[in-house]
């Protein structure tokens, strides 16, 4: 399927690399190699980005979830949820340190995870956003969840973490745009053909993360988190 075949690249891009993405970073002069201004990565109005939040997934489960939003000093919990769930906007420093576009200040990527993912996928997305806005480089960052890890103060994947990606204001990366509306699941390890991902015809779509030590599973769905119908063309 041609679609799972670009959604397949587009999502590699955005949260990790295979061998073929690394070689077009290696041979052409990333665009975004420093830090931007912090304020490029903030939203000035906290309601703006909680409702940016809460489009992550269908009101029915995103009008019971905490929020939190991003400031300074990273993720604060701005609404107190009641259904286990985690809505949050997720910025480039959420993906891999080697993702090229790891700086880009345009991503944002509304995301709303499970109890299970907030458990165990999102505090090394809170760490790492806390190391970026603390003005510590790539390698830093990744020498910081490494030892993290290392010492057990974070997490393994939990078995069942997912999290819901269905805004329609999403903007995955300068080449993904929009891309669709997906689910992901996260699995420990390299997962991917285990569960038949990737394989002619299979709607399950994956990237293995060595440096998060997890595999995330995309499966597209067809409806924005509104319900109304996303587009079969897009990015």
């Amino acid at each position: 399927m041609q679609r799972n075949r670009i959604g397949l690249l587009a999502l590699a891009f955005l949260f990790m690399q295979g061998a073929a993405w690394q070689a077009r970073a290696q041979a052409e002069k990333p665009a975004y190699q420093v830090m931007a201004p912090v304020e490029q990565y903030l939203m000035a109005d906290k309601n703006s980005e909680i409702a940016l939040a809460r489009s992550a997934a269908p009101a029915a489960i995103s009008d019971g979830a905490e929020v939190q939003v991003l400031g300074r000093g990273g993720y604060t919990v701005a609404v107190a949820g009641k259904n286990g769930f985690v809505c949050l906007v997720e910025r480039a420093f959420a993906a891999s340190t080697d993702f090229p576009q790891f700086w880009n200040p345009r991503i944002k990527g509304p995301d709303c995870v499970n109890a299970a993912a907030a458990r165990t996928y999102l505090p090394a997305l809170l760490l790492k956003a806390k190391l970026a806005l603390a003005g510590r480089s790539k390698a830093q960052i990744a020498a910081a969840i490494q030892s993290a890890r290392e010492k057990k103060e974070l997490p393994a994947i939990e078995p069942g973490a997912m999290g819901y990606m269905l805004s329609k204001q999403q903007y995955l990366n300068d080449d993904a745009i929009h891309w669709h509306p997906h689910l992901m699941i996260f699995v420990p390890g390299d997962a991917g053909k285990s569960w038949g991902a990737d394989l002619e015809n299979s709607p399950v779509m994956s990237a293995n993360d060595p440096e998060e030590r997890m595999t995330t599973l995309f499966i597209v769905v067809a409806t924005w988190s509104d319900g109304t119908p996303a587009p079969h063309d897009m990015h």
